[in-house]
């Protein structure tokens, strides 16, 4: 039989051949096998087709037969099992911080890793219902910048902005650059903030990343920080909802019925003490921000701010504002 010049890559072709179709539900015979080969324009004898199998098992590729009437060939375990791409897929759909048209891109990516019969259940929509998806399409490249910094331990500059009604972008500074080390990325609600340092202002700040643009790597090292022992975990869950102010001890009481509410945003190391009217209270460290009120308030009569006495008198006077506005 003569030989086309794609010959030598028959193992190749092969290779793609088992991965692009079979799984364990949609094997394949030598004779299907070979007339997929000839598509690619190789032409090949079933002894042959054996001997590349035989080789690609040697090489790791976990290739299984099944047979009714006839033996077939199929690829069983992958880097990737069918439920776990599912729940990928499922993450990349979901979240807010990833644009439509790169959660497309992603999920065709990693489509690829299964065969083409099972990729069509990836084709999934869970959409969390009502919630927008980010709009910034260089958040993505944003992320591996602050990774590739970090990485290097080298500052960053970048622009920072906020939208106006015309939703437009309205860069921070007229437009001027900031720059500072960065320390983490913070995945907040379904949102990243970037962690930053700044001996200039001899502190710590945190950014959205999706209002960043123009994020670039610089030739200045990293300042002197200790980003070692740095608790980017800790630090998130003191500024309660990711949004800036004092940062109190507080003590808290709730209904039973918020202990999961409780254990989702302090964690279920939170030590908790039951009181006598069949309630338990909690003390943690809080932002004390109108993010951490708006959160409290959201529970009516089952959530409560026992102390220290200045948070009771700030959420007392937040209360206070939003009646006079209502009223």
């Amino acid at each position: 039989m003569p030989r086309s010049a794609q010959y030598k890559l028959k193992p190749f072709y092969l290779m793609r051949i088992l991965e692009e179709n079979t799984d364990a539900d949609n094997p394949l015979t030598i004779s299907e096998i070979i007339a997929k080969l000839a598509a690619y324009d190789v032409m090949a004898e079933r002894k042959s087709i054996y001997t590349d199998l035989e080789l690609l098992r040697q090489f790791g590729v976990d290739i299984e037969t099944s047979r009714d009437k006839t033996t077939r060939y199929y690829i069983a375990n992958r880097r990737f099992e069918l439920p776990e791409l599912k729940l990928l897929v499922d993450a990349v759909q979901s979240s807010r911080f990833i644009t439509g048209k790169k959660s497309e891109e992603l999920i065709s990516k990693l489509s690829a890793l299964t065969s083409e019969a099972q990729a069509g259940q990836l084709e999934r929509q869970v959409y969390l219902s009502g919630r927008p998806k980010a709009v910034n399409e260089s958040l993505y490249y944003n992320v591996d910048a602050v990774h590739s910094a970090i990485n290097a331990e080298r500052q960053i500059q970048f622009r920072y902005f906020d939208y106006n009604i015309r939703k437009r972008r309205v860069y921070r500074k007229n437009g001027g650059t900031y720059q500072c080390t960065p320390v983490a990325l913070c995945w907040n609600d379904d949102q990243y903030y970037l962690i930053a340092y700044s001996a200039k202002h001899d502190g710590l700040a945190h950014y959205r990343v999706d209002r960043m643009s123009d994020v670039t790597m610089l030739e200045a090292a990293a300042e002197d920080f200790d980003r070692k022992n740095f608790d980017a975990a800790g630090y998130a869950k003191k500024l309660f909802g990711m949004y800036s102010g004092e940062t109190v001890s507080a003590t808290l009481s709730f209904d039973t019925s918020l202990v999961s509410v409780v254990f989702d945003h302090f964690g279920t190391d939170v030590q908790m003490r039951n009181t006598s009217d069949g309630r338990f209270t909690v003390t943690v460290d809080v932002s004390a921000s109108p993010v951490f009120f708006g959160w409290m308030l959201q529970f009516g009569e089952r959530a409560k701010i026992d102390g220290p006495a200045s948070l009771v008198a700030a959420i007392r006077e937040l209360i206070e504002a939003n009646e006079r506005q209502y009223r």
